[in-house]
């Protein structure tokens, strides 16, 4: 197992090398540094202003070294300027001592660069988003798996029976529905103080104020409540959910009509032992893949519903970076998610191991 790990590990290290390379250079092509500079600069740069504001700040040097300082493997550049106070480059500001310059600073120092759109460090940019978008992840998960587990198994304890098709028929739906419009359907109804159950609620003297939930998740993003966080939480498990179940259900309902399953029923065994002892952990391989991937899609692929309740966690940084052509900022959103992919990813085959026995690693 040691052995095995280590050697994901390495074939990690340089799956995020290479796409990380990718990324930089797409990035890095000449119309987004065009544009990059027009908008630190003015829209009506000339060509030869806009190609001397590159070339005085590294933009214009082959890829591989750009790459290199960006890593923080290879002397950042420097621009001389006719006064020492003037000279300035990628790892200090004009006018520092030269005796104070660092020679390197990239990822490997721990220096992901300057967002140009927050104005601020990227990596504390990252972490504070980062952080927000954990937080929902987390109340999405405790929501989400749970109930798409238990819907799976009760559909495909009993196939074909009525809870079946019911459950069956509701995880279909719950898939088929997306976010921005089940989001909005909740809105209206549990957020809004004219439509849906709240001012009913309201006028029978159920709740306090005007409406059950509160249709933004701004304040939530310092203090998560019941009231401000549940909406959104309950947007994004329901679009999950459904997948989840219908793995768990197809997985279970192969599972029950296994041999040793028959065998078991034939014993007398009780048919509440038969699916807790015998076939949920057989059935939950399957789903135990999908529930790992929901976490890379949680990670980038909530920006609608964080757009939809006004909650500015990762996805909302990665569309900010992308729309603003932060170079620096969408480096290091890239970087982050690739490596969240790689290590779900390599969780989850640890997984198979202790799931089922039968799995050997060579």
């Amino acid at each position: 197992m040691g052995l095995f790990i280590l050697r994901r590990l390495g074939v990690m290290l340089l799956t995020a090398l290479c796409l990380t390379f990718i990324v930089f250079w797409l990035t890095n092509l000449y119309p987004n540094l065009e544009k990059l500079a027009k908008n630190q600069g003015n829209f009506r740069m000339s060509d030869e202003a806009v190609a001397s504001f590159l070339g005085d700040r590294g933009y214009l040097q082959p890829l591989p070294v750009k790459f290199g300082q960006w890593l923080g493997v290879m002397p950042g550049w420097v621009t001389e300027g006719e006064d020492p106070a003037d000279t300035f480059g990628r790892c200090f500001l004009a006018g520092t001592p030269e005796e104070d310059r660092p020679t390197r600073c990239g990822v490997l120092q721990g220096d992901w660069g300057f967002s140009t759109v927050f104005k601020d460090e990227v990596g504390a940019t990252v972490l504070t988003r980062l952080a927000l978008t954990g937080k929902l992840m987390l109340c999405v998960l405790l929501l989400m798996v749970p109930s798409a587990l238990i819907i799976g198994v009760l559909a495909g304890m009993r196939e074909g029976s009525k809870l079946d098709r019911s459950l069956s028929t509701f995880s279909i739906a719950t898939t088929a529905t997306p976010e921005y419009v089940s989001g909005v359907i909740f809105i209206a109804l549990l957020a809004s103080s004219k439509f849906g159950v709240s001012p009913w609620l309201a006028d029978m003297g159920w709740i306090d104020g005007k409406t059950l939930f509160l249709g933004s998740a701004t304040s939530a993003m310092e203090n998560a409540t019941f009231w401000n966080f549940f909406l959104p939480v309950l947007t994004i498990s329901l679009y999950g959910m459904g997948y989840i179940a219908r793995m768990t259900r197809a997985s279970m309902t192969e599972v029950m009509t296994a041999q040793y399953i028959r065998t078991a029923r034939l014993k007398g065994v009780k048919f509440s032992d038969i699916v807790m002892k015998h076939a949920l952990r057989n059935a939950l391989i399957a789903p135990f893949t999908v529930i790992m991937l929901q976490i890379p899609w949680l990670l980038n692929g909530v920006v609608i519903v964080e757009t939809l309740f006004n909650y500015k966690g990762f996805g909302w940084l990665l569309v900010q970076a992308a729309a603003n052509n932060d170079i620096e900022l969408l480096l290091a959103v890239s970087v982050i998610s690739v490596i969240v992919v790689l290590v779900t990813q390599l969780i989850s085959d640890i997984g198979y191991v202790y799931l089922n026995p039968r799995i050997r690693i060579s």
